[in-house]
């Protein structure tokens, strides 16, 4: 291995005790970030221009949320992967509807959509949003019941990968004829073909493998990620304390050191990288696991995040609860 640019962030951007802060997403029309906290069910953001005092919880939701993304044409909503599958929330207010739930009728008689949850995904750039799903830790034991899913534009529906257990970061390169995505337990972010008409993944195999050395620690794992403009992957290693830079070839290039364990994911914000982090309930008596476990940091390091594809779907998507209940799409 070559040798390593090193950064270190010392403090956070914005102190937070998310409990599961996760899925910063940058909104450059507007110079917003908003991010979830998967655990407390709660939507974020923040002004990138009026900084830290800008933040404010825009939503406290009675259904966790996953990750989100942009919909073409519609200005005012996104698209989020959450607890039962795909929905549709205002971006100002918060309120949402279902659009499509994901499990089979027999795995909804088995009861899975309760003790399941969305985590990461991505829309590709064709237009279809592709999310994740696990096995929720505040309801059920750890397992790898958990799959991929795929939403096409046109409302099908698709599962792509299935035995998965914590399923992050789900990229493409810049050639696009590679998706990345990493199986967290398993330290591993894996590589495969795409098919960029059909969307079909194949020839799956590791892109990266966390150190045999643990030099980020033994319980290091790579957690959400995103891709630059060069094609590099910047990884936050959960449990490891850093950020990685890794190279189109899987070699480190370079590392950020944050002053908390718990990094969960990075997003550009044009030359910033911004990354939420967790624990900020995970201590003893709830308290944080450290200082700053929750909160949310910032680095210029002086490159820009490759392009991030709006859901095809438009503003014609219907679906929602009635009485506080999930109907059917």
């Amino acid at each position: 291995m070559g040798s390593v640019q090193k950064y270190e962030i010392t403090e956070p951007w914005l102190k937070l005790n998310c409990s599961l802060g996760e899925a910063p997403f940058y909104e450059e029309k507007t110079n917003t970030l908003r991010f979830l906290d998967v655990e407390k069910c709660q939507l974020h953001s923040v002004s990138l221009a009026e900084g830290p005092s800008s933040h404010k919880i825009v939503k406290q939701l009675d259904i966790s949320m996953g990750c989100t993304a942009d919909i073409e044409a519609n200005d005012g909503e996104f698209i989020f992967g959450g607890k039962y599958g795909y929905g549709i929330c205002n971006r100002t207010t918060g309120e949402y509807r279902w659009i499509k739930k994901v499990w089979s009728d027999d795995e909804v008689k088995a009861g899975k959509p309760d003790r399941m949850r969305g985590n990461d995904g991505a829309v590709d750039s064709q237009g279809r949003f592709w999310v994740g799903f696990m096995f929720d830790p505040l309801v059920a034991e750890f397992s790898s019941e958990g799959a991929m899913f795929r939403l096409h534009p046109d409302g099908t529906l698709e599962r792509p990968l299935s035995g998965i257990t914590i399923p992050n970061g789900t990229t493409w390169n810049k050639g696009d004829d590679t998706m990345y995505f990493a199986d967290s337990p398993f330290k591993t972010i894996y590589q495969f073909d795409y098919d960029v008409e059909t969307g079909a993944v194949t020839n799956r195999r590791p892109f990266f493998v966390m150190p045999e050395d643990n030099r980020y620690g033994k319980d290091a794992v790579p957690d959400g990620h995103c891709i630059d403009e060069e094609g590099y992957m910047w990884t936050a290693l959960h449990g490891g304390g850093h950020v990685l830079r890794i190279s189109p070839k899987g070699e480190i290039v370079a590392e950020i050191k944050v002053p908390t364990q718990q990094p969960t994911c990075p997003c550009f914000c044009g030359e910033d990288l911004v990354i939420t982090s967790a624990g900020g309930t995970g201590g003893p008596a709830g308290k944080g696991v450290d200082e700053f476990a929750g909160s949310v940091f910032k680095l210029n390091v002086g490159a820009r995040g490759l392009k991030r594809f709006k859901f095809k779907g438009g503003v014609a998507i219907e679906g929602g609860k009635v009485d506080g209940k999930v109907v059917a799409e």
